[in-house]
């Protein structure tokens, strides 16, 4: 595990820089690699935008939230999942292109509660701050989801699902950060059998 400063990543998210976090992300990988590891992933959904300029370049292999997700998705019979998480990642193309692939569509929020989720996920969740008027918020927003048609919604932040999940939610929730753990160990766990 190779973690950088979140405030050393955020600097360029908030320039829109994406090649720059795609270099952080990088040298992360190449640390990685020299001590060993066979794979990468990146538990933040947001960071996933700058994969297109990490991956041509990765001296590894990185498992892809939102392909994990998609695919978790599609083999639960969805058809039309809600998207949450900050605004950068809900506005991306990051979800959208791999459900696509799968042959899912999918909703946004609004852009007032994309608004008020990105403020909700940076000036609480992220702090530990856990307010019954978030959870409230996030609830409203997800049973809106619903009525437009969704069958499920994706926590895509890792701290979404600090205060809600699958009791809490009008929709079934397809948790990235835990999906993408149980991949990861998966591949692990094959791995070492083909070593052996």
């Amino acid at each position: 595990m190779h973690t950088p400063s979140l405030a050393d990543y955020m600097d360029l998210v908030y320039r829109d820089d994406w090649r720059g976090v795609g270099e952080i992300m990088l040298a992360s990988a190449s640390k990685l690699a020299r001590i060993g590891c066979d794979f990468l992933i990146c538990p933040d959904n947001t960071m996933h935008q700058a994969l297109p300029f990490v991956e041509p370049r990765s001296p590894l292999p990185w498992l892809h939230i939102a392909e994990i997700v998609a695919e978790h998705a599609r083999e639960r019979g969805f058809k039309c999942v809600g998207l949450t998480g900050t605004r950068w990642l809900v506005e991306s193309e990051v979800y959208p292109q791999k459900l696509a692939a799968r042959g899912l569509t999918f909703l946004r929020p609004r852009a007032d509660e994309r608004e008020e989720i990105n403020r909700i996920i940076m000036d609480e969740l992220v702090y530990g701050v856990f307010k019954p008027e978030a959870v409230a918020y996030f609830q409203r927003t997800i049973a809106r989801l619903k009525q437009n048609g969704c069958d499920a919604v994706v926590l895509g932040c890792t701290e979404i699902p600090l205060i809600i999940n699958d009791q809490s939610s009008a929709l079934p929730t397809l948790d990235s950060t835990r999906l993408l753990a149980r991949a990861a160990l998966r591949r692990a766990v094959a791995g070492m059998a083909e070593a052996a």
